[in-house]
């Protein structure tokens, strides 16, 4: 009882300290960003773009490379998706490295998130690769490992090795259905986790390894799958996490997952990094409020254990795929949201 009391006063204490957003209005006098901080976005689909026409402008209309011109806005960071087989070749090996030679001639850091799959990744979907789709478990380990390792030396043979690595995109329910599935076998997953994160560090030690979560305000969420996977000899170095609130309630949403934050680091004793945040781009005035809230939340973390924020696909406009939750408006022109970065 005398643990848990002091746990309570502990989180009570840490989540004081980043404030509680509920103002609404973020803090109006933001501790300065912590030297390392992240600020990114996943420009994943930039390439397709690119090839559809698409052209990205700067607020006073002049068109400027998108990395750039997130650059410009403050970003220090990309995160670039990788599906092993995709229809059309968007988010393959070649595609990645190519995105990611760009990025990394700016100066930005890199990001890799493994979906693992042909295509989408996420809590609704964890579908085998094709080629894989008939592989005994030892088989799917090692071709998950070769994946990761081949993709992983393409970008180092090119000159980029990515600061981070994400071992699958939103593991909610584990990866690689139905092998994976952590609801069916935590073990399963805790297994392919390992050969990910072995397949990295075979590569760098250097690069940290992130299992990513969606939900970020979820705690219950959070422990039992990251409990499960500790529980079965998981490895992982940083806790990934997505959020996506409204207009209405992103107060409520940033406060649930700052206390998360604080809970999962005491628990682990892992830092956390917000690898996906979004809201609809026609509400700029609210995500600009969200975002400078979330960052100035999570930069301030006890010792320097909130890492960043990464905006998902910010660049898209135009009613790009059906995807309404960029940050840039009709024109090409980004949205005052994104000032939360600069």
């Amino acid at each position: 009882m005398r643990k848990l009391l002091l746990i309570s006063c502990w989180l009570l204490f840490s989540c004081s300290k980043t404030g509680n957003g509920n103002n609404g209005g973020g803090n109006n006098n933001p501790a300065p960003l912590h030297p390392n901080f992240a600020k990114g976005a996943d420009i994943s689909w930039v390439t397709e773009m690119e090839g559809a026409g698409k052209k990205f402008y700067s607020a006073s209309g002049v068109e400027t490379d998108c990395i750039q011109l997130l650059k410009n806005l403050g970003m220090n960071a990309v995160r670039l998706r990788v599906w092993v087989n995709p229809a059309g070749g968007w988010n393959n090996t070649a595609d990645v490295v190519a995105k990611a030679v760009r990025a990394k001639n700016l100066g930005m850091r890199i990001m890799i998130d493994f979906h693992y799959s042909d295509s989408w990744a996420d809590p609704g979907q964890q579908t085998k690769p094709a080629a894989w789709a008939s592989q005994d478990f030892t088989t799917l380990q090692q071709s998950l490992y070769n994946h990761t390792f081949d993709v992983l030396t393409a970008l180092k043979t090119a000159g980029v090795t990515p600061e981070w690595v994400q071992v699958g995109n939103e593991t909610n329910d584990g990866m690689l259905w139905p092998t994976g599935k952590a609801s069916s076998s935590m073990a399963n997953f805790a297994a392919l986790v390992n050969r990910g994160y072995d397949a990295v560090k075979a590569v760098d030690p250097a690069i940290k390894v992130i299992v990513h979560i969606s939900n970020g305000h979820d705690n219950n969420l959070f422990r039992w799958l990251l409990d499960g996977l500790k529980n079965n000899g998981g490895k992982w170095d940083i806790t990934g996490m997505s959020l996506y609130p409204d207009p209405g309630n992103w107060a409520v949403m940033n406060t649930q997952c700052i206390g998360n934050i604080n809970d999962l680091i005491y628990r682990y004793n892992k830092p956390v990094m917000i690898c996906e945040a979004g809201m609809s781009w026609d509400q700029p005035d609210a995500c600009k409020s969200f975002l400078s809230d979330l960052i100035n939340k999570v930069n301030t973390v006890s010792g320097n254990n909130g890492l960043g924020v990464f905006y998902w696909e910010p660049q898209c406009y135009g009613n790009w795929k059906g995807y309404t939750k960029g940050a840039f408006d009709n024109s090409g022109k980004p949205t005052i949201a994104l000032n939360a970065f600069n």
